[in-house]
């Protein structure tokens, strides 16, 4: 535990080889959930309007089996310029110790720079429960029943 009663989870990141100039994940202020993440890209990559790319970070993880990453996007990118990431929030399993990689859309109608370490998305940590699905015949009822897609709503 840490101070205040609040869990401390280690976890290990590894700069590969070829990325020792990209900034490690970083948070940029003392309350901030989520850690920026930079570009790894070798040169630009132009992201024209409709595009997408998988953008590689240089890094990989080892968290204990009590946490996942998820990838998300930065706010100003995505109001600025209509960039965000795919697949959101992107998964990071603690069993995975590939490259963290992002992947990227271009909503805006303008083509994207992406350079070399550039902030293009958080990582936010999840404690993620272990679970176990036990199969039954019959559900309990609930007063939203079957009720799905706006179901809920009024308008």
């Amino acid at each position: 535990m840490a101070s205040g009663g609040i869990s401390l989870y280690n976890v290990q990141i590894k700069r590969l080889p070829g990325s020792e100039d990209v900034r490690p994940p970083q948070k940029m202020s003392a309350l901030a959930s989520g850690y920026d993440i930079h570009a790894a890209v070798s040169k630009p990559v132009i992201l024209q309007p409709g595009e997408r790319a998988l953008i590689p970070t240089g890094f990989s993880l080892a968290m204990p089996p009590e946490l996942e990453a998820q990838i998300r996007p930065r706010s100003g990118l995505a109001l600025k310029h209509g960039i965000t990431t795919l697949n959101s929030p992107g998964t990071i399993d603690a069993d995975y110790r590939g490259e963290v990689k992002v992947l990227l859309i271009n909503h805006g109608a303008e083509p994207f720079k992406i350079e070399r370490n550039e902030r293009i998305a958080q990582m936010v940590f999840q404690i993620v429960p272990q679970i176990e699905l036990l199969h039954v015949e019959e559900l309990s009822d609930t007063e939203r029943g079957s009720g799905g897609f706006g179901h809920t709503g009024t308008k």
